[in-house]
């Protein structure tokens, strides 16, 4: 038995949730086939929502959060994984109902597991993350659906955010143009270094929520967001193009119509990058640590240790989160 730190979510008395690190050992955690040291985490929306009470993420508390973990096989009771294999959980179940990776230690199924890629650190694999592997996902839906570098400009919309950041960054990097949609103006240098070629405030994204097409403009689209700017996104495809649709943090609904499907033949593609199967998890993986590896990482990232993290979870809930936030276990 092992003694650990961790971030934990308790309900007070009052239906308010408080996060605070405490200790806590390895016989608290769920069973398993693999104990893991985690060295890295990272933070998502979704783990600000656990945070927060958000019961259809987060059934039961106390809790500790984190769908992201990169760290050391401590122990295991089957063969793929031995003592000292450095590895990255991400999805499924953790940080959800399965303690998570703001947590020294996990300990989860051997099924949820892959090897860490050489051709990335546990540091850069959760610079990436939940978020990079969303990211990877967009991208490679939009190219099998057609989707080639030359096109219009491939819009991303919540550029800023953890997805939508590394999907510039990404875009960029495989020879595509792309147009970065913020409400945060401030921000339009920081989207430019990652790769950008055009800033769109969000307003402009608000706007012809009324209207049943609206002008042909972009070659693709990785939508973070949700709601009625998805669905202007969708309005404003290029004849066949498409949007990989991915986030809600502007809303789960929106106000749709058949037309641009029917008139201009455009496609919505939904990604999921939690439930899908470890063999995909682990090609996406592949793919980041060697052909689509971003040199510009660093530039994504503010570190931050566990007692940082209640105050970076405030900061995502109120939108001011800009690209990752890496979380260092040590």
């Amino acid at each position: 038995m092992s003694s650990f730190k961790a971030l934990q979510v308790s309900e007070t008395e009052g239906g308010r949730f408080e996060s605070k690190v405490v200790e806590r050992t390895t016989e608290e955690l769920p069973a398993g086939e693999v104990l893991i040291r985690v060295r890295y985490s990272s933070l998502n929306f979704k783990d600000a929502l656990s945070a927060s009470g958000n019961r259809g993420v987060t059934r039961a508390y106390p809790h500790t959060p984190g769908i992201d973990a990169a760290g050391v096989v401590a122990s295991s009771s089957v063969a793929e994984f031995a003592e000292g294999d450095e590895v990255i959980v991400t999805g499924y179940d953790l940080g959800m109902n399965t303690a998570g990776g703001f947590g020294q230690y996990i300990r989860v199924p051997a099924a949820w597991i892959i090897k860490r890629p050489q051709g990335l650190s546990l540091r850069d694999a959760m610079i990436l993350g939940t978020a990079g592997l969303t990211a990877a996902l967009c991208v490679d839906k939009l190219e099998q659906a057609g989707l080639e570098p030359g096109d219009a400009p491939v819009l991303v919309t919540g550029a800023t955010g953890g997805v939508g950041s590394i999907a510039v960054a990404l875009l960029a990097s495989l020879g595509y143009k792309v147009a970065a949609v913020t409400g945060k103006a401030d921000q339009a240098d920081f989207l430019t270094r990652l790769g950008a070629t055009q800033i769109v405030e969000r307003a402009a994204l608000q706007a012809g929520v009324d209207k049943a097409l609206l002008k042909e403009q972009w070659g693709g689209a990785v939508d973070t967001v949700g709601g009625d700017i998805l669905f202007n996104v969708v309005k404003s495809l290029q004849r066949g193009a498409s949007a990989a649709c991915c986030g809600l943090t502007a809303g789960t609904h929106f106000q749709a119509s058949v037309l641009p499907f029917i008139l201009r033949g455009v496609n919505l593609l939904g990604v999921d990058s939690v439930e899908i199967p470890l063999v995909v998890k682990a090609s996406m993986w592949d793919k980041l640590s060697l052909q689509w590896k971003l040199a510009n990482l660093d530039e994504l990232a503010h570190e931050i240790g566990l007692e940082q993290l209640p105050e970076a979870i405030e900061r995502i809930l109120a939108g001011g989160q800009v690209g990752r936030v890496l979380v260092r276990l040590d």
